[in-house]
Formats: C-alpha cells, sequence, structure tokens
C-alpha cells in the first residue's frame, strides 16, 4: 500500500455534526486572513454561538483584514488516550458585530482573550463551509527535553 493509500485508511471525515462538537470543545482557534496581500494567522480565544463562531479582537490588522473578508478559522487537538488527532477548518465570512442586542449577547459568551489589551471589537464568522478530519498519529510524540 503506497503512502497515500495508507493515510487515507487512517483518515476519518467528521461530519458537520461532529465538527460543530469538536469546536465546542476548545476556546482558541487560528483565523487566517489576507493582508497586503499576504497570508497571515492570528490565534484567538472564541466562542460557537447560534452556527457561528465569535470572537474579540483590537483594532489591528486581525480586525482590518477580517471585517467584511472571507476568513478560515482553525482548530486541532491531540488525544493521548487512543493516539488521534483531529482538525476542525470553518471557512466564512468575518463580520464586526454592531447591532446592539447581538452585541450584548455576544459579550455574554465565554470569550476571555489570553492577551492583554483591549479587545473592543466582536467578530462574528458566519460559515460557508465546516470539515474536518480525525487521524491515526503514527511515531510517538515529542517529549520535552531532559535538564
Amino acid at each position: 500500500m503506497d503512502t497515500h493509500a495508507k493515510d487515507q485508511a487512517t483518515t476519518q471525515e467528521l461530519s458537520a455534526a461532529q465538527c460543530w462538537t469538536m469546536l465546542r470543545s476548545t476556546a482558541v482557534a487560528r483565523v487566517a486572513v489576507v493582508h497586503d496581500r499576504r497570508p497571515d494567522v492570528f490565534p484567538v480565544n472564541f466562542a460557537v454561538d447560534h452556527g457561528t463562531l465569535v470572537f474579540r479582537t483590537g483594532s489591528g490588522t486581525l480586525f482590518r483584514s477580517a471585517d467584511g473578508a472571507f476568513v478560515a478559522v482553525e482548530v486541532d487537538g491531540y488525544d493521548t488516550a487512543d493516539a488521534t488527532a483531529w482538525s476542525v477548518v470553518v471557512r466564512g465570512v468575518a463580520h464586526e458585530v454592531y447591532e446592539l442586542d447581538d452585541a450584548i449577547a455576544a459579550l455574554r459568551l465565554p470569550l476571555f482573550p489570553w492577551h492583554e489589551g483591549p479587545k473592543p471589537r466582536v467578530m462574528r464568522v458566519h460559515p460557508d463551509s465546516v470539515s474536518g478530519r480525525r487521524f491515526a498519529v503514527h511515531g510517538g510524540h515529542r517529549v520535552a527535553p531532559s535538564t
């Protein structure tokens, strides 16, 4: 069996429902945007809310690049118990939350940015696609160097 066929045999495509379950299981994602015609990636704390993803940000590059634009949001994880990893990618358009009722509801979500500093912008990603996969991890995992 060639390497490609072996990879396909150990990769499981996740259903949309499984993807949303995985998204709800973690609080950190990476938002990919295009800035100055180049790709850029930003880690964010996020929450799932009524079939959308919500995150807070400052008024800098992420906000300017994401507002009204297509973005990709990636989350992943690793299960040490069964040596599997998973990845979910959400693609869609991000918009700043302006409506007062929506903004108040979004601010009640469990959004706790790790990075200090003001995060006055609330962004909502409306997905047009959600995909994910789970796969067996072969070759072990990295071990911290001994001191």
